[in-house]
Protein backbone atom coordinates (compact mmCIF):
# COMPACT_ATOMS: atom_id res chain seq x y z
CA UNK A 1 0.00 0.00 0.00
CA UNK A 2 2.56 2.23 0.92
CA UNK A 3 4.57 1.45 -2.53
CA UNK A 4 1.28 2.39 -4.42
CA UNK A 5 0.94 5.90 -2.30
CA UNK A 6 4.31 6.64 -3.45
CA UNK A 7 4.56 5.93 -6.51
CA UNK A 8 1.06 7.72 -7.16
CA UNK A 9 2.71 10.91 -5.20
CA UNK A 10 5.70 10.65 -7.33
CA UNK A 11 3.39 10.57 -10.55
CA UNK A 12 1.46 13.64 -9.82
CA UNK A 13 4.64 15.28 -8.63
CA UNK A 14 6.03 14.81 -11.92
CA UNK A 15 2.84 15.54 -13.92
CA UNK A 16 2.53 18.86 -11.97
CA UNK A 17 6.18 19.51 -13.11
CA UNK A 18 5.96 18.99 -16.72
CA UNK A 19 2.52 20.57 -16.63
CA UNK A 20 4.35 23.78 -14.74
CA UNK A 21 7.31 23.70 -17.73
CA UNK A 22 4.78 23.58 -20.66
CA UNK A 23 3.36 26.48 -19.51
CA UNK A 24 6.32 28.02 -19.45
CA UNK A 25 7.69 27.54 -22.56
CA UNK A 26 3.89 28.82 -23.82
CA UNK A 27 4.50 32.02 -21.69
CA UNK A 28 8.00 32.23 -23.34
CA UNK A 29 7.16 32.03 -26.95
CA UNK A 30 4.50 34.40 -25.89
CA UNK A 31 6.83 36.82 -26.58
CA UNK A 32 6.78 36.35 -30.34
CA UNK A 33 5.18 37.96 -33.10
CA UNK A 34 5.57 41.02 -35.30
CA UNK A 35 5.63 44.23 -32.44
CA UNK A 36 5.09 48.17 -32.24
CA UNK A 37 7.34 48.79 -29.33
CA UNK A 38 7.63 51.86 -27.05
CA UNK A 39 10.28 52.42 -25.19
CA UNK A 40 10.08 54.66 -21.99
CA UNK A 41 13.80 55.09 -19.38
CA UNK A 42 12.87 58.24 -16.56
CA UNK A 43 15.37 58.51 -13.62
CA UNK A 44 13.24 58.17 -10.61
CA UNK A 45 15.63 58.48 -7.43
CA UNK A 46 19.35 59.32 -6.16
CA UNK A 47 21.12 59.26 -2.99
CA UNK A 48 23.15 62.19 -4.06
CA UNK A 49 20.69 65.54 -3.35
CA UNK A 50 22.91 67.14 -5.41
CA UNK A 51 22.88 64.71 -8.52
CA UNK A 52 21.16 65.96 -11.83
CA UNK A 53 18.16 63.50 -13.44
CA UNK A 54 18.49 63.06 -16.88
CA UNK A 55 16.08 63.20 -19.53
CA UNK A 56 13.62 61.10 -20.08
CA UNK A 57 13.38 59.20 -23.24
CA UNK A 58 10.89 57.96 -24.91
CA UNK A 59 11.24 55.68 -28.50
CA UNK A 60 9.65 53.38 -30.89
CA UNK A 61 10.35 50.50 -32.92
CA UNK A 62 8.94 48.22 -35.18
CA UNK A 63 10.34 44.74 -33.78
CA UNK A 64 10.13 40.96 -34.98
CA UNK A 65 10.52 38.03 -32.34
CA UNK A 66 10.60 34.88 -33.07
CA UNK A 67 11.91 30.94 -32.12
CA UNK A 68 14.96 30.42 -33.96
CA UNK A 69 16.02 26.96 -31.96
CA UNK A 70 14.01 24.79 -29.77
CA UNK A 71 15.01 21.49 -27.92
CA UNK A 72 13.37 20.32 -24.96
CA UNK A 73 15.35 22.89 -22.81
CA UNK A 74 16.47 25.48 -24.81
CA UNK A 75 14.76 28.05 -26.87
CA UNK A 76 16.16 30.53 -28.73
CA UNK A 77 14.63 33.92 -29.64
CA UNK A 78 15.84 36.41 -32.41
CA UNK A 79 14.97 40.26 -31.99
CA UNK A 80 15.27 41.75 -35.30
CA UNK A 81 14.64 45.71 -35.70
CA UNK A 82 12.65 46.51 -38.78
CA UNK A 83 13.11 49.92 -40.33
CA UNK A 84 11.98 49.78 -43.44
CA UNK A 85 11.50 47.32 -46.42
CA UNK A 86 14.88 47.66 -47.27
CA UNK A 87 16.68 48.08 -43.67
CA UNK A 88 16.37 45.28 -40.90
CA UNK A 89 19.06 45.41 -37.92
CA UNK A 90 20.12 42.24 -36.38
CA UNK A 91 18.88 43.77 -32.40
CA UNK A 92 19.57 41.31 -29.66
CA UNK A 93 18.73 37.31 -29.00
CA UNK A 94 17.52 35.60 -25.60
CA UNK A 95 18.38 32.07 -24.84
CA UNK A 96 16.04 30.06 -22.62
CA UNK A 97 17.64 27.30 -20.47
CA UNK A 98 15.30 25.16 -18.00
CA UNK A 99 17.40 24.18 -14.78
CA UNK A 100 20.54 25.43 -16.00
CA UNK A 101 23.28 25.44 -13.99
CA UNK A 102 26.05 27.48 -15.66
CA UNK A 103 25.97 31.53 -16.07
CA UNK A 104 28.22 34.38 -17.08
CA UNK A 105 27.60 37.16 -14.33
CA UNK A 106 28.53 40.68 -15.59
CA UNK A 107 31.46 42.73 -13.50
CA UNK A 108 32.58 45.84 -15.43
CA UNK A 109 34.49 47.22 -17.93
CA UNK A 110 33.06 44.27 -20.57
CA UNK A 111 34.28 41.63 -18.38
CA UNK A 112 31.94 38.61 -17.23
CA UNK A 113 32.75 36.00 -14.53
CA UNK A 114 31.53 32.46 -14.64
CA UNK A 115 29.28 31.44 -12.48
CA UNK A 116 27.64 28.45 -11.05
CA UNK A 117 24.63 27.55 -9.89
CA UNK A 118 23.81 24.04 -7.70
CA UNK A 119 20.98 21.78 -9.13
CA UNK A 120 18.64 22.74 -6.31
CA UNK A 121 19.52 26.40 -7.05
CA UNK A 122 18.37 25.34 -10.28
CA UNK A 123 15.43 23.51 -9.85
CA UNK A 124 12.45 24.80 -11.85
CA UNK A 125 14.04 27.70 -13.30
CA UNK A 126 14.63 29.18 -16.35
CA UNK A 127 17.66 31.56 -17.42
CA UNK A 128 17.40 34.04 -19.43
CA UNK A 129 20.79 34.89 -21.62
CA UNK A 130 20.54 37.87 -23.43
CA UNK A 131 22.93 38.77 -26.25
CA UNK A 132 24.81 41.90 -28.09
CA UNK A 133 24.16 42.44 -31.63
CA UNK A 134 27.30 40.38 -31.99
CA UNK A 135 26.53 37.40 -30.00
CA UNK A 136 28.64 38.63 -27.58
CA UNK A 137 27.07 38.11 -23.88
CA UNK A 138 25.13 40.90 -22.40
CA UNK A 139 23.59 39.51 -19.06
CA UNK A 140 22.01 36.67 -17.81
CA UNK A 141 19.65 35.28 -14.60
CA UNK A 142 17.86 32.51 -13.33
CA UNK A 143 14.52 32.78 -12.01
CA UNK A 144 11.26 30.73 -11.95
CA UNK A 145 8.23 31.40 -14.03
CA UNK A 146 4.80 32.63 -12.04
CA UNK A 147 1.56 31.84 -13.45
CA UNK A 148 -1.32 32.11 -11.11
CA UNK A 149 -4.95 34.71 -11.29
CA UNK A 150 -4.24 34.84 -15.37
CA UNK A 151 -0.64 36.38 -15.04
CA UNK A 152 2.04 34.84 -16.62
CA UNK A 153 5.72 36.55 -14.92
CA UNK A 154 9.22 35.81 -15.25
CA UNK A 155 10.82 38.11 -12.57
CA UNK A 156 15.07 38.66 -11.81
CA UNK A 157 17.29 41.67 -10.85
CA UNK A 158 21.27 40.79 -12.66
CA UNK A 159 23.63 43.12 -13.23
CA UNK A 160 24.83 44.43 -17.44
CA UNK A 161 26.59 46.78 -19.06
CA UNK A 162 25.40 49.69 -19.91
CA UNK A 163 22.19 50.33 -21.76
CA UNK A 164 23.36 50.74 -25.35
CA UNK A 165 21.12 54.21 -25.28
CA UNK A 166 23.91 55.58 -22.67
CA UNK A 167 27.02 53.89 -23.22
CA UNK A 168 28.22 56.82 -25.41
CA UNK A 169 27.41 59.19 -23.13
CA UNK A 170 28.14 58.06 -19.64
CA UNK A 171 31.09 57.63 -17.71
CA UNK A 172 29.90 58.25 -14.54
CA UNK A 173 28.71 54.54 -13.95
CA UNK A 174 30.02 51.34 -15.26
CA UNK A 175 27.35 48.95 -14.07
CA UNK A 176 23.19 48.81 -14.91
CA UNK A 177 21.63 46.16 -12.09
CA UNK A 178 18.46 45.65 -14.10
CA UNK A 179 15.54 44.52 -12.32
CA UNK A 180 13.29 42.68 -14.98
CA UNK A 181 10.15 41.89 -15.13
CA UNK A 182 8.44 40.32 -18.05
CA UNK A 183 4.91 39.85 -18.72
CA UNK A 184 2.81 38.02 -20.83
CA UNK A 185 -0.08 40.12 -22.11
CA UNK A 186 -3.31 39.83 -24.14
CA UNK A 187 -1.59 42.05 -26.81
CA UNK A 188 2.19 40.88 -26.88
CA UNK A 189 3.89 41.67 -23.72
CA UNK A 190 5.29 43.83 -21.25
CA UNK A 191 9.31 44.35 -19.97
CA UNK A 192 9.24 46.61 -17.10
CA UNK A 193 12.36 47.42 -15.48
CA UNK A 194 13.14 48.72 -12.14
CA UNK A 195 17.35 49.42 -12.74
CA UNK A 196 19.96 50.86 -10.46
CA UNK A 197 22.75 52.64 -12.44
CA UNK A 198 26.19 50.92 -10.26
CA UNK A 199 29.65 52.82 -9.57
CA UNK A 200 31.70 49.61 -9.00
CA UNK A 201 35.50 50.41 -8.07
CA UNK A 202 37.41 48.49 -5.78
CA UNK A 203 36.58 50.16 -2.61
CA UNK A 204 33.10 48.94 -3.17
CA UNK A 205 29.72 50.17 -4.99
CA UNK A 206 27.69 53.57 -5.21
CA UNK A 207 24.66 54.21 -6.39
CA UNK A 208 24.21 56.98 -8.79
CA UNK A 209 20.49 56.94 -9.43
CA UNK A 210 17.33 54.52 -10.08
CA UNK A 211 15.80 54.36 -12.97
CA UNK A 212 12.13 52.53 -14.53
CA UNK A 213 11.91 51.07 -17.92
CA UNK A 214 9.06 49.77 -19.53
CA UNK A 215 9.30 48.82 -22.92
CA UNK A 216 5.80 47.72 -24.05
CA UNK A 217 5.33 45.22 -26.84
CA UNK A 218 2.12 45.19 -28.73
CA UNK A 219 1.46 42.23 -31.51
CA UNK A 220 0.85 43.46 -34.80
CA UNK A 221 0.02 41.96 -38.25
CA UNK A 222 2.36 39.46 -39.29
CA UNK A 223 2.59 41.06 -42.57
CA UNK A 224 4.79 44.37 -41.32
CA UNK A 225 7.57 42.33 -40.34
CA UNK A 226 7.76 39.87 -43.94
CA UNK A 227 10.93 41.77 -45.08
CA UNK A 228 12.53 40.56 -41.77
CA UNK A 229 11.57 37.08 -42.27
CA UNK A 230 13.21 37.81 -45.79
CA UNK A 231 16.22 38.84 -44.15
CA UNK A 232 16.48 36.21 -41.58
CA UNK A 233 16.57 33.78 -44.58
CA UNK A 234 19.31 35.13 -46.26
CA UNK A 235 21.57 35.68 -42.99
CA UNK A 236 20.93 33.08 -41.02
CA UNK A 237 23.46 30.80 -42.07
CA UNK A 238 26.44 32.80 -41.02
CA UNK A 239 25.15 34.34 -37.59
CA UNK A 240 24.15 30.90 -36.64
CA UNK A 241 28.03 29.43 -37.48
CA UNK A 242 29.41 32.92 -34.90
CA UNK A 243 26.78 31.94 -32.23
CA UNK A 244 28.01 28.65 -32.15
CA UNK A 245 31.47 29.95 -32.02
CA UNK A 246 30.74 32.05 -29.01
CA UNK A 247 29.14 29.09 -27.50
CA UNK A 248 32.23 26.85 -27.59
CA UNK A 249 34.04 29.86 -25.88
CA UNK A 250 31.51 30.49 -23.12
CA UNK A 251 31.14 26.42 -22.64
CA UNK A 252 34.97 26.75 -21.54
CA UNK A 253 33.57 28.25 -18.24
CA UNK A 254 36.59 30.83 -18.23
CA UNK A 255 34.74 33.78 -18.68
CA UNK A 256 34.78 36.52 -21.10
CA UNK A 257 36.80 39.49 -21.43
CA UNK A 258 36.71 41.89 -24.55
CA UNK A 259 38.29 44.83 -26.50
CA UNK A 260 35.89 47.44 -27.25
CA UNK A 261 38.32 48.31 -30.41
CA UNK A 262 40.93 46.72 -32.31
CA UNK A 263 42.14 48.52 -35.38
CA UNK A 264 39.72 50.98 -35.30
CA UNK A 265 37.08 48.83 -35.45
CA UNK A 266 34.07 46.75 -32.66
CA UNK A 267 33.66 43.19 -32.75
CA UNK A 268 30.40 44.15 -34.49
CA UNK A 269 31.48 45.89 -37.52
CA UNK A 270 34.03 42.99 -38.06
CA UNK A 271 31.51 40.67 -38.37
CA UNK A 272 29.27 42.56 -40.59
CA UNK A 273 32.05 42.64 -42.99
CA UNK A 274 32.67 38.88 -42.50
CA UNK A 275 28.96 38.60 -42.98
CA UNK A 276 28.59 40.71 -46.33
CA UNK A 277 31.67 38.40 -47.27
CA UNK A 278 30.32 35.42 -47.08
CA UNK A 279 26.81 36.47 -48.94
CA UNK A 280 29.17 37.09 -52.06
CA UNK A 281 31.24 33.91 -51.75
CA UNK A 282 29.71 31.96 -48.90
CA UNK A 283 31.81 29.01 -47.35
CA UNK A 284 31.71 25.21 -46.00
CA UNK A 285 30.50 25.89 -41.87
CA UNK A 286 34.27 24.55 -40.94
CA UNK A 287 36.19 27.15 -42.73
CA UNK A 288 33.04 29.96 -42.02
CA UNK A 289 33.88 29.52 -37.92
CA UNK A 290 37.68 29.39 -38.28
CA UNK A 291 37.23 33.24 -39.53
CA UNK A 292 34.91 34.14 -37.22
CA UNK A 293 36.51 32.38 -34.18
CA UNK A 294 40.09 34.22 -35.55
CA UNK A 295 38.30 37.61 -35.73
CA UNK A 296 36.62 37.06 -32.00
CA UNK A 297 39.71 36.09 -30.80
CA UNK A 298 41.59 39.07 -31.61
CA UNK A 299 38.80 41.02 -29.34
CA UNK A 300 39.18 38.58 -26.64
CA UNK A 301 41.52 39.28 -23.89
CA UNK A 302 41.10 36.05 -22.01
CA UNK A 303 44.57 34.13 -22.62
CA UNK A 304 43.01 30.70 -22.02
CA UNK A 305 40.73 31.18 -25.46
CA UNK A 306 43.20 33.13 -27.20
CA UNK A 307 44.94 30.57 -27.81
CA UNK A 308 41.98 27.78 -28.12
CA UNK A 309 42.25 25.95 -31.59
Amino acid sequence: MKRFIFTLTLGSLLSTAFAQKSTDIQAIKGQCGCHAITFKYAETFSPNREYKFKERKEMGALEYVFVDEETPNKLVLMHLLVINDSTIIKHWREDWKFQNTDLLAYEQDAEWKYKALTAPQAKGQWTQQVFEVDDSPRYEGSATWFHADGRHIWDNTTDAPLPRREYTTRNDYNVMRRGNRILITDYGYLHDQDNAKVLRTPDGEKIIAYEKGINDYHRVKEAACNSAKEWWTKHRTFWVDVRNVWGDLIAQKKGIQLEKKVDGKSLNQSLDELSAAYLKVPKATAANKAEIKATIQKFLKNKELVGMK
